[in-house]
This record gives structure tokens, sequence and C-alpha cells, in this order.
């Protein structure tokens, strides 16, 4: 597989830059009211080549590496996270899982579209009474001839109602529990028994999309499970969601950045006691601490990601960086809010939206708590 080179990939960045700053930015109100992102947007987005930003460049795609992919985060980070969301699935989770175990049919089959758009992946692993313990899944696949009959519920699962294609995870050994009991497959969304809840309503991230997947005696072939290999799909959610963790730390670094430039600018024309609140050391401070955990994170993103293009993995630092990452933007969304003081609790105010936005991001693809188990293990189980 190759990648671009880093003159391209200079422009990339430039171009995407200028996106966010001059496409994005404007139309980050429009979507918090509308809960859509304008169809033109979209397309946009797609002449960019954003849908296909890790998709292999064989298959369509730009074929970033995970360094790049997290340099050009950092700046999606920078806006309303719906933007991202619309095809943040199509280049990580959504396709991951393809790309790294997907037979070269299934590849052919479904990567192209993926990496123009014209297909939107979605990854269904979260149940109802199954998110954080991925393994005790109840969505079965039971074998009936050459096929598997898919029958189950999953929730909140994102890009579901613009979704083409789901990876779905399905228990396909009742005999054993655990881990290797569990499939991949793929399955498309207009197959017959797939259907979709209502939209959820959410605290934040308006113009992102949401909604329990229903599947009643869902027929694929067994040729759906990817890579063709039963009892792997537990295994590759969780290669899925080590370079997912470190895009999602790199998202919540890029909107540590928006928010401290939010919180600066407010502060230096705020005026209080005759002085702009720029002046004021206990704002200064708050400033100071959220640029430095704003540094932190960057850098652990950036080491993070380097790691995982030299070894194809970072389970570890993974975790380390979605962990770190997102507890820091959390507590930068909160002074900055502060900063703003009666201003920021209006919803005129980026720092308002972005205080909910944000909230989710130590919630998904691995709680921070379940960050937290994953560090520790890891280096209790180690030789370091």
């Amino acid at each position: 597989m190759t990648h671009i080179d880093e003159d391209t990939f200079g422009q990339l960045e430039d171009t995407v830059r200028r996106f966010v700053a001059e496409r994005l930015v404007p139309n980050e109100m429009r979507v918090e009211e509308t809960d859509e992102i304008p169809d033109t947007l979209v397309e946009e987005m797609k002449d960019l080549g954003l849908f296909g930003l890790t998709i292999p460049p064989e298959y369509g795609g730009i074929g970033l590496t995970c360094r790049q992919e997290s340099e050009i985060a950092m700046l999606l980070g920078q806006t309303a996270p719906a933007f991202r969301s619309l095809f943040g699935t199509n280049i990580g989770i959504g396709a991951r899982g393809l790309i790294l175990a997907g037979t070269e049919e299934q590849k052919q089959a479904y990567l192209p579209k993926l990496a123009t758009g014209e297909v939107i992946a979605s990854f269904a692993l979260t149940e109802p009474d199954s998110g954080s313990d991925p393994a005790s899944l109840t969505t079965k696949a039971v074998r009936d001839g050459n096929d598997y009959l898919i029958s189950g519920t999953k929730r909140y699962i994102t890009n579901a109602t613009r979704a083409g294609l789901f990876t779905v995870m399905a228990r396909t050994d009742f005999e054993i529990s655990g881990a290797n009991a569990i499939s991949a497959f793929l399955v498309p969304a207009d197959a017959p028994g797939l259907t979709l809840g209502k939209k959820d309503k959410k605290m934040g991230q308006r113009g992102t999309t949401t909604c329990d997947v229903i599947f009643d005696n869902v027929r694929v072939p067994s040729e759906a499970i990817i890579g063709l290999t039963p009892g792997q799909g537990f295994k590759l959610a969780m290669r899925v969601l080590d370079r997912g963790r470190i895009h999602i730390g790199a998202l919540a670094t890029g909107m540590c950045d928006r928010l401290i430039r939010e919180m600066v600018s407010f502060a230096r024309d705020r005026h209080q006691f005759g002085h702009p609140i720029a002046e004021f050391q206990l704002i200064q401070a708050m400033i100071a601490d959220s640029y430095t955990e704003y540094t932190a994170a960057r850098s652990l993103v950036r080491a993070t990601a380097a790691e995982y293009d030299a070894t194809g993995s970072a389970r570890l630092n993974a975790s380390a960086t979605k962990y770190f990452a997102t507890e820091a933007v959390g507590r930068i969304a909160d002074r900055a809010v502060q900063v703003h003081g009666g201003a920021g609790y209006m919803t005129e105010y980026a720092v308002e939206r972005f205080y909910r936005d944000v909230r989710l991001f130590r919630i998904y693809e691995g709680t921070s708590q379940i960050q937290q188990l994953v560090i520790a293990r890891q280096l209790i189980k180690s030789d370091q």
C-alpha cells in the first residue's frame, strides 16, 4: 500500500484548513438549528476526498498514514463535530475492519464506493445491554445452509440513517462464551429484515445521526463474514478501535485548540473593572492550564500515531491518548464557558455548544473508565 508524499499531504492540509475556516465554521449554527448538514457541504466533502482519506489508493482513496490522519483530524476538530462525523465512519470504524481483514473480493465490492462517499459505512457493535463489554453481546447469527440469519438490536449506531453498509458484530458460536464466539458481517442496509429505530435525540452533536438498528432474521451469505473466518469479529473490533481511539484523541485535541482561541478572544474583548478580563490573573491561569493540556494532548497524539505507523498497533498508548485528550477537552470546554461568564451559557456563543458536544468524546469508542482498565492491564501484564 502506497501513501501520499509529504508535499501532497501539505497541500491537503492547507485545503482542509481553508475548508474548515471558510465553509464549515460559518455553517455551525445552521447545523445546530436544523440538525442537518447542508447537501452542498456534503458534496464538497466528497469532492475533497474526505470520505476516502484512509482508504488505500488502489481502491480509490487517499491512503493517509495514521500520523497524517491525526493531523487532518486535529484540523477537523476545530469546528462542529457533526461535519467530521458524516464521513468519520467511512475513514474509521465503518471501513477499517474491511481494510484490515477483508478479502480482495470484499474490498473491491465496497471500498471504492466508500472512498467516494457513494456509500456510507456504519459500525454496529453496541447493544441495549452491551456497550463497554462487547464480548457479552447477544445479537446472533444462526447458520442456515450456506447462509446466516442475523437477529438482534444494535443501539446508538452512528450514521445508521445514512448507511449503505453495516459492519455487524454477531454471535456465531453458541457453545462457547466470550470473544471467540463473535464474527463480523458485512450487511447491506437494504437487506430484508433490517429496520431502523427512530432518530435519537441527544445532548449535543446536532447534525450527527444515531439510532437503533434492528435485525429480524436478516439473511446474509457466509461470504459476508469479513475475511471469511468466523470467530474473529471481537479481535477485529479491538484492532479497529485501536486506530479509532487515536483519531478521537486527535479530534478532541483539535477541539482544545478551538476552545482556547475562543476563550482568549473573548478575554481580550470583554472588559470588567475598566480592564480586559485577559489581564486578570485567575483568567490567565485558566488559559495557561488549557494551553498546557492542549499541547500535551497534541504531543501524545503525534507520538502514538507514529508508533501505530511503525508497528501496526498501539493498544496501550491509543487508550492513553484517547483517555487524556478527551478528558482534557472536557476540562478546557468547562473553563471556556467559565471565562465567558454568563455569555458562555448562551447559545449564541460557540463555547455553549462545544461544551455539550465534547461530552460524548469521553464515552464513545471506549469510555474513559474502559481506557483506564486497558492502560492498567496492559502495563500489569507487560515486562515494563
